[in-house]
């Protein structure tokens, strides 16, 4: 994402929520902000962060929300100055479907980091394992339900569990409070109001509230617990596909440097070769945790769609339509107005006839297809990231702190403190290689979900003057496999049908059995298209796509360490099956997020879900 130029800060405007510089030269720097309002807090604090030369290389902000602002209220010039408004204007562009839960937004490049969590701000607290550096109180309003409430002394609590000794808290005094019994309250909880230093005295008896974790008490060694930044170093990444390019992106932002080695010539030459896919919000009716975890998989792949790929060419958002095959899936009721810029019934926003003829259907206006390749590759020309092709790892030896990765002569292919598996079906083999000599890696792969490759063909023809009368619709389909029509190619517009799932431990099915299971699919799709297309899949006059996706069992991926050291070595992602693009972003700044000890990218009870080591 483009910003706008560093600017110097308003005159006075940023007193009240600058660090202080506290963060020059820091790798780092973590916000936690009681109350986002409309912004404003926020929008200061990557001024100041965008006009500092010296500033960390990452702004983390974290900011509660009982209900998140409309975009318009976000772009009101009554609550932003100029300065402000083009970093407000680049938020908005991705300000949509804020239902509760916590939202992800990468913005300046990746390098500051919003995530806005929606709804009751004590339980959101409870949902996070970082340690903030600064926290900024900002006024709230107590009459909105789940609101923060610095007088509560359980919400004081929550917020002192995110902090580390040093955490400093400020901002103004909470309208008609008692000033004395709430200074106790914070020192009661370790938040400092008064030392030796007579600024700090002298802000906590003018209008601004100063405080600082500093409790008289050890603390107890398990609220550290996952609050340990591994150093940033060298990381070798095994896989060049979707899930090996957004890790190596996502910790080159954070610094790494990243050597992605991949056992074919060029990057995507496995799954994530597949010449065009969707991303869809999943849906269900109880809005389970696979729906929730799609949909921030989603708003993340769109924000890195926008600055990396070609619109119209390598990548569109016209919407995607999926037919409820069967009466599914179904939206949750009550469906709430923000789940409602995700899907809605077809029939409510939807008036062409031919495509409502179709049967019942759910519209997703934010639904895209890309082509993952092109991704891939933009990811793979990050700065801080270098791709080796023709580089098969078939052995694994650690000297020290270093892993050494050689390939099957014995060449050394790598060196690297930390090693990321993301070669898919390929990562198992290897790590029980590891584990024959490592005891308690045997004993921590016990906990790693099996995998297994699911293999998949694509049908796919031009549209070309045998097709011309051919009912295609105007948007990608989905429902009993997916119809994506109208994508640029070299050789002119095509179509793309599928794909076929098959067990890759099964003796293979012929290409014709595949593409005549992709025609039932379409026929259950779109049934009018198929007879038009009938004479084409009946002939095989139809070009090919085969790839093998790596699933688990839950069909979800697994994301994290796979070691129990205090720095893990080893970490693992993979598993994304078929929802690789709208996995790889959100599994990527997971996985970052645990090396890094940042706030992570969705509750914590979403991201177990993830865990790698959760059978």
């Amino acid at each position: 994402m483009t910003v706008p130029p560093a600017q110097p800060p308003e005159p006075g405007a940023v007193r009240s929520v600058s660090p202080a510089r506290a963060w020059q030269g820091l790798p780092r720097w973590q916000v936690l902000d009681t109350s986002f309002n409309a912004g404003e807090n926020f929008l200061k604090t990557w001024q100041v962060w965008l006009g500092d030369v010296q500033r960390p290389r990452l702004l983390h902000y974290v900011a509660l929300c009982p209900r998140a602002p409309q975009g318009n209220d976000l772009l009101c010039a009554d609550h932003h100055p100029n300065l402000h408004r083009p970093l407000a204007q680049a938020l908005g562009d991705h300000w949509f479907g804020l239902l509760p839960g916590f939202h992800r937004f990468l913005l300046a490049d990746g390098q500051v980091i919003l995530t806005l969590c929606v709804g009751d701000a004590l339980q959101s607290l409870r949902q996070h394992q970082f340690q903030a550096d600064d926290i900024i109180l900002s006024p709230a309003d107590l009459t909105v339900p789940g609101a923060f409430d610095v007088q509560n002394t359980w919400a004081v609590k929550a917020l002192t569990r995110l902090c580390r000794r040093g955490t400093t808290l400020r901002g103004p005094w909470p309208a008609g409070a008692d000033r004395p019994a709430l200074s106790g309250t914070l020192r009661a909880c370790g938040l400092m109001t008064r030392d030796d230093n007579a600024h700090m005295a002298a802000a906590t008896t003018a209008d601004l509230l100063h405080a600082r974790f500093d409790p008289p008490w050890t603390l107890k060694t398990s609220r550290q617990t996952g609050t340990t930044a591994l150093p940033i170093q060298r990381c070798a990444v095994i896989g060049a596909g979707l899930a090996g390019a957004s890790v190596a992106a996502s910790l080159a932002r954070r610094g790494w440097q990243v050597q992605v080695l991949d056992r074919a010539a060029a990057p995507a030459a496995g799954a994530s070769g597949l010449p065009v896919g969707l991303v869809v919000p999943h849906t269900s009716s109880d809005d389970c945790t696979l729906s929730r975890l799609s949909r921030a998989g989603v708003r993340l792949m769109l924000q890195q769609a926008q600055p990396f790929l070609q619109p119209g060419v390598h990548w569109s958002a016209p919407g995607v339509l999926e037919r409820q095959v069967g009466g599914t899936p179904q939206l949750p009721a009550p469906w709430p107005p923000e789940g409602k810029d995700w899907s809605v019934p077809a029939s409510n926003v939807l008036t062409d006839a031919d495509t409502l003829a179709v049967g019942p259907a759910l519209w997703h206006p934010r639904a895209a297809w890309i082509k993952p390749a092109e991704l891939v590759q933009a990811w793979l020309r990050q700065p801080g990231v270098t791709f080796q092709g023709d580089a098969e790892v078939s052995h694994l030896q650690r000297q020290g702190e270093v892993w050494h990765l050689h390939s099957s002569n014995g060449q050394l292919l790598c060196r690297a403190e930390r090693l990321v598996f993301a070669n898919a079906c390929a990562a198992r083999p290897l790590l029980d290689a590891l584990a024959r000599h490592d005891e308690a890696l045997a004993l921590q792969l016990q906990k790693l979900p099996a995998t297994r490759g699911m293999r998949g063909l694509l049908s796919w023809a031009l549209h070309d003057d045998s097709t011309a009368a051919a009912a295609f619709p105007t948007c990608p389909v989905n429902g009993s496999g997916s119809l994506v029509p109208h994508i640029p190619t070299a050789q002119g517009p095509a179509w793309f049908m599928g794909s076929s799932y098959q067990p890759a431990h099964h003796f293979e099915r012929a290409d014709s059995d595949n593409h005549d299971r992709n025609f039932e699919h379409l026929q259950q799709l779109l049934p009018e298209l198929a007879g038009d297309l009938a004479t084409r899949f009946a002939s095989y006059a139809l070009n090919t796509w085969k790839g093998t996706r790596c699933v688990t069992a839950d069909r979800l991926p697994l994301v994290g360490a796979l070691d129990e050291a205090d720095f893990p070595s080893l970490w693992i992602c993979a598993g994304l099956g078929s929802r690789g693009l709208s996995f790889s972003v959100l599994c990527a700044e997971l996985l970052a997020a645990r090396m890094g000890a940042e706030p992570l990218p969705v509750e914590a009870s979403l991201a177990k879900a993830l865990h790698a080591l959760r059978g």
